[in-house]
């Protein structure tokens, strides 16, 4: 079963990219969207990943050089690891003029770090991303409408090691909205014998999460709607498992029975 969970997640594709409009926005009838970005996060086994966020843009097609800055709340490091398990962080939010975006890009600064086993080793950024991490998004804000962008920052496979306590920041991002997406919670016992939790799909794994350490809790979200296989990871001290055809709805949350893996 751990193989069969290692070759899904080898598998996972690099971007899965989506973005559609997701709420009304009644307050504003002056030609406006609201545009809104999310920062969440998959399972690490780091003790921490630091990324130095520096400015949030968009490219528009109704701005003089293309490239906007959405008003980013707080500049500076955020440790992905406290935004797993469902949680998330507001980056950036501004009202926009309405009209195409094709794409969003994501300026990061130097502070970046990764802490293992309680020593923290800097993260070099390669050379082609200190001008932005840009990501396709292709779409039109219509106004009065707001639009609710998550990048799902997969800290896992954006740590690169190169050998010597030498490690690089190659960001792998996944993104959706909520209007196009739904959800999969569940509780995953015993308490800290369960390594992760992953949503797979035509061999896939889409999504992950790890229970909540004191509750057993677990929520994968962004998931388009569909049928899928859940794969529970023991550590070692208990068995694997699968629950088969987990359907998901979009804007719904679908409740899985509570699994307990077997020693």
């Amino acid at each position: 079963m751990k193989n069969r969970i290692r070759a899904f997640i080898v598998a996972m594709p690099a971007l899965a990219l989506l973005f559609t409009a997701c709420n009304k926005n009644d307050s504003d009838n002056s030609g406006k969207a609201k545009m809104t970005v999310y920062l969440t996060d998959a399972p690490a086994n780091y003790d921490a990943v630091n990324v130095d966020i520096q400015d949030v843009q968009v490219n528009a097609s109704n701005t003089d050089n293309g490239w906007q800055s959405i008003h980013l709340l707080r500049p500076g490091v955020y440790n992905l690891l406290h935004f797993r398990n469902g949680l998330d962080t507001v980056l950036a939010s501004q009202e926009l003029p309405a009209g195409d975006i094709s794409q969003i890009r994501l300026i990061l600064g130097s502070n970046n770090s990764v802490v293992v086993d309680g020593n923290t080793y800097p993260l070099t950024t390669p050379s082609a991303q200190q001008s932005g991490l840009k990501l396709n998004v292709h779409a039109t804000l219509t106004a009065g409408i707001e639009y609710r962008l998550w990048l799902d920052f997969d800290a896992a496979r954006s740590v690169v090691t190169t050998g010597s306590n030498k490690y690089i920041l190659k960001p792998v991002i996944r993104t959706y909205t909520q209007a196009t997406s739904g959800s999969i919670k569940g509780i995953a016992l015993p308490l800290l014998h369960v390594s992760g939790v992953y949503a797979i799909q035509n061999a896939d794994t889409i999504a992950a999460a790890k229970p909540d350490p004191l509750t057993g809790a677990f929520l994968i979200s962004g998931l388009n709607a569909g049928a899928y296989n859940l794969a529970i990871a023991g550590d070692g001290t208990v068995k694997d498992s699968l629950v088969a055809n987990v359907n998901v709805t979009t804007g719904q949350v679908t409740t899985v029975t509570a699994i307990t893996l077997l020693p």
